[in-house]
Order: C-alpha cells, then structure tokens, then sequence
C-alpha cells in the first residue's frame, strides 16, 4: 500500500521538528537514507541559495553517497542543523569511512534553507543543531513508509508562497516499469501560486481537470491581500526546496540530470521562478533497489519526467495543505481560507 508520499520509496523516513510560538515560527526537515545510504546529487538556480555540502555531490568528486538531506528554516543560520543530523549518524558509525576503525566516519549531510527569519516575531529565534536531532530522530522512529505530514510543519513551519501561507508538500507515483519516485517540497517562493486571473492553483492547471473558484471568491481574495499588502511589507527572500527520491539504480550524473530535471516542476507551480531572491536548490536521492530496464531507451526520460510532475503536485499539496498564520512577524492568509468555501466544480470562474 502506498501513501503518496517521498516514504514510498523503500527506506526512505522523514522526520519533521517544528518550532512554533514565542516568537517562533521555523523548523527542520531531515529526509533519512536508508542504512548504507542513496546515491545523491543537487541542482541550484535561485539566486540566493544557502547550502551546506552540495559540491560534495558534484559527479566529479569523491563523495557517491549520503546518509541524510537537512532542509530547514533559519536562513543560513539554520544550517546548523545539519550539525545535529551528522552527531547523530556519527554515534551509529553511519557516514564516509576514513579509518579502519568502523567508527572513524564523516557523516556527509547535504543541506539547504529556506528564509523565514522573524515571521514569528523574533529574529533570533532559528533552527539550530538540536533542531535538527530532534528531526532525524523523529524520521529513525518513523515506520516504513508511514505518512508525512504536511502543510506548516518541519521547514515548512515559516513558509510562504508570495502572500499566501506556504509549506511542506509531498507525492509519489509508481511507474509502469515498477519504479518508484516520490518527492518532498518546501513551498517558500516569492513567486505567487495563484494565477491572478482566475484564482486557480497554476500547478493545478497541468493535473488535469480544474475547480475554478466562483468570480465573487476570487474577488474577495485579491482584495484581502490587496489590504494585507498594504500593511505588510515583508522582505522578497524566499527559497523552495525539494528531494526528489527514487528506488531505481542511477548514477550520480544521472541523479543530477533527474534533480536539474525537477526544477521544471517549480517553474509549473510557482511564477515567476529562480528569482535573484530565491536559493530554489532540488536534492535528487536514488536507493538502487530497482535497475532501470536496459532494453527500454526512454526509460530514465520517464523517471525525469515524473520527477517533475510530483514537485508540482507536491507544491499544489503544499500551498492546499498550510493553514493560516498571522502574528509579531505577520500576516499570511492560507489559500484553503481565501477560497475553500467557493468554488464552481468543474467549471470556469463566472463563466469565463
């Protein structure tokens, strides 16, 4: 039974630590390999990326596999927890060997962050290395396969999609040939999810048959965060994060082609995308369970594919699934609240 969920790849846990209240509004996302590790690679195009370890996965370098990838808030101050996820893999000898005492490893541990500083109110108030233990810890407990939760939790705590409340999303699907491919998304964009004409979802628009919501919904909302705006003036720093993850066997340059490949997901979603504010950086993770079929030429093109069709379905589930915050820090209304309670099923706002 699948979940529809990045866990649907066999050995693949995520564990969420969330922070809220006090002036907290953040939290850390640790998605765990299972023991032994997934090969691993990663594309960047925002123009304001924090990262931690990424060249490590360039093709060209030593590194073939990693234990864990550490998405958190906190901007670059949250990178530290990253530091707790590497503690905690060091103590079961999980990591690069650089001995021959098994103990003696280096836990690579891939990282990026997401901007959400002071949306709680307090500026200092960010992940750090305890954060992320508490997130790793979370995902070793899990069952295989279970649920992720979704919306504001994890990285996703402090997130937002323009003006609207963003968060953590996830999907997956199994492909014809058997293989499995989830992904993971932080929603955290300065680009809008919404398309201004109609209301509707952008990543909906390639999913198929759309609910429109009701002309009057969609007035309704412009206006609101017409009035939101201006009052609010929160800085353009955004980032959206995402693991695409695989049971298939890929090479590390074909893990980066299936990561650079993912990032048309975000460009469906969210617009406009990449933005010299955004650090936009997708991890592509692959367990090696299943060999792609050799016979089949266009078989990693599939995998490519789906790649980026679940990031746009993981953002969709994303921006649906965050609930409404407003505090010290600020004031993001969710898409549910703005246009739940009006839409026209299966036809065009006020009969466009």
């Amino acid at each position: 039974m699948t979940v529809d969920a990045l866990t649907d790849v066999a050995g693949v846990r995520v564990g969420h630590a969330t922070r809220t209240g006090d002036g907290w509004l953040t939290g850390t996302t640790v998605v765990l390999a299972p023991e032994g590790g997934a090969v691993a690679a990663v594309d960047v195009r925002g123009g304001g990326p924090g990262t931690k370890e990424t060249d490590a996965l360039d093709p060209r370098n030593l590194v073939q596999r990693v234990e864990a990838i550490v998405l958190t808030g906190g901007s670059a101050y949250g990178l530290d927890a990253a530091s707790g996820v590497m503690a905690w893999l060091e103590e079961r000898g999980r990591g690069v060997r650089v001995g021959v005492d098994p103990a003696h490893v280096v836990p690579v541990v891939p990282a990026a962050c997401v901007f959400d500083l002071g949306r709680g109110g307090d500026f200092r108030a960010r992940p750090d290395a305890a954060t992320g233990r508490a997130a790793v810890e979370t995902a070793a407990a899990s069952e295989p396969g279970a649920r992720v939760p979704e919306g504001c939790v994890g990285a996703g705590t402090g997130a937002a999609v323009g003006p609207l409340k963003g968060g953590i999303g996830t999907a997956s699907t199994v492909l014809d040939s058997g293989i499995t491919v989830g992904a993971l998304v932080v929603a955290n964009a300065v680009g809008s999810a919404v398309d201004p004409g109609t209301g509707v979802l952008y990543g909906e628009l390639f999913q198929g048959r759309v609910d429109y919501p009701e002309a009057r919904v969609h007035e309704d909302a412009r206006r609101h965060l017409a009035e939101l705006a201006a009052e609010n003036a929160p800085p353009p720093l955004n980032t959206t994060l995402a693991v695409v993850a695989t049971d298939a066997v890929l090479s590390k340059a074909q893990a980066q082609k299936l990561a650079g490949t993912a990032h048309d997901g975000i460009a469906r979603a969210v617009r406009p995308v990449h933005l010299l504010h955004d650090g936009d950086t997708v991890f592509a993770l692959a367990t090696g369970a299943q060999p792609l079929d050799a016979e089949h030429p266009l078989a990693l093109n599939e995998l490519l594919a789906a790649g980026a069709d679940l990031v746009t379905r993981a953002i969709v589930r994303a921006v649906r699934a965050a609930e409404s915050v407003a505090g010290p820090g600020g004031v993001w209304p969710s898409y549910g609240e703005l246009y739940g309670g009006g839409v026209a099923k299966g036809g065009v706002a006020g009969g466009q």
